[in-house]
């Protein structure tokens, strides 16, 4: 039998003669890695007891004595897994703990049986490009649980009629215990009988019936603040989902999604728009009714102005909600006729065969001479 072993520091990953502490790190360690639970891997559950079994014989200073001076060969009859097993309900607990919420050995574990607050709510919501710079308010229809304005959500008659649960004693949880071969597991579990919350209520509610809530179709006015972009949420407090245990509605977020617009852009709390002029008017100015979210501000274009060229129009932009203003700015998109008069065509000709006229393109050849 003893060809088949491992030796059992070997198995830990121990030099021989390791002192107590370094043999219980070690074992929590591999203990961990190996555990059935965790390692998946086909041969975990037999590295896991080769593990416990070298821990079990190092742990006990009478067992490592005897292995340390004879080998596998002192050990016959001398372990098992019948007593102790895994060096100790209590260590294996105390190993365990972080990985299953102290389930094994009796780990604290916070009460779930007080009140909570419960989950919140996400919905979306489309308004156009004018809503979110100016603001508005939205109706919405939703269905809500709401805690019984008789009870106060507790689903009891009076504060007389609600007593410990006698089967978990208040915890909300019972305890079980199984032995297997690896020794002594214990699991914790909701209660059956009052389903967690700890408590037994003696007479119910009337208008909820002892469920502490009501199902309620409501209409709510949500604020959509001026200024707002898309992407960012209203809140909207206690209409989520219901509370735990008598606590209080989680909240409602809605996102809001802002429509486009035909002409305006938004960028940050600035805006943005393109506008056609002629060619005439780039070449000799002119003054334009340029239009904004606020109605139309004339904006006078220069003599020789450039395709692409912008003009800010300050303060026009966007009022965030803390009262930043952004500005709107300008773009100047030059058209140039696909289709012109004889009038028209006479005089584009008579411009170009002017004396001293010199066209970009000839100003651009003559660079390269």
């Amino acid at each position: 039998m003893s060809s088949e072993k491992r030796d059992y520091y070997e198995v830990l990953g121990l030099s021989k003669g390791a002192s107590d502490d370094e043999i219980k790190r070690a074992y929590r360690k591999m203990a961990k890695k190996y555990h059935p639970d965790i390692n998946k891997e086909p041969d975990a559950e037999a590295k896991f007891k080769e593990i416990n079994e070298a821990y079990e014989v190092l742990s006990d200073p009478q067992k490592k004595a005897t292995y340390d001076q004879f080998g596998f060969a002192g050990m016959d009859g001398a372990q098992g897994f019948g007593g102790q097993g895994f060096g100790g309900f209590e260590d294996f607990g105390d190993i365990f703990g972080s990985f299953f919420g102290g389930g094994f050995g009796g780990g604290s574990r916070r009460s779930n049986t007080g009140p909570r607050k419960g989950n919140d709510r996400f919905m979306q919501m489309r308004i156009d490009f004018m809503d979110a710079i100016f603001g508005r308010t939205e109706t919405i229809t939703l269905e809500v649980d709401e805690p019984c304005e008789e009870c106060s959500g507790t689903g009891a008659r009076s504060k007389s009629d609600i007593t410990s649960c006698s089967r978990c004693g208040g915890s909300g949880t019972v305890t079980t215990q199984q032995r297997t071969p690896f020794g002594v597991f214990q699991s914790q579990s909701v209660c059956p009988d009052c389903n967690g919350t700890g408590k037994k209520i003696l007479h119910k509610c009337s208008k909820c019936g002892g469920k502490g809530y009501e199902h309620k179709r409501v209409k709510l006015d949500i604020k959509i603040p001026a200024g707002i972009q898309s992407g960012q949420q209203v809140r909207v407090p206690n209409k989520g989902e219901r509370g735990i245990n008598g606590g209080p509605n989680g909240d409602l977020y809605i996102e809001i999604l802002v429509g486009r617009h035909k002409q305006f852009v938004r960028d940050g709390n600035d805006i943005r728009i393109s506008i056609p002029i002629s060619a005439v008017d780039a070449v000799l100015g002119c003054k334009i009714d340029v239009p904004t979210v606020y109605g139309d501000v004339e904006l006078t274009i220069p003599a020789g102005t450039q395709y692409g060229q912008q003009f800010r129009l300050k303060g026009k932009g966007v009022k965030s909600p803390r009262g930043q203003q952004g500005d709107q700015y300008v773009e100047v998109r030059v058209e140039i006729p696909t289709k012109i008069t004889r009038e028209e065509k006479d005089l584009y000709e008579k411009l170009r065969s002017k004396k001293g006229h010199e066209s970009p393109f000839e100003k651009f050849k003559k660079a390269f001479k």
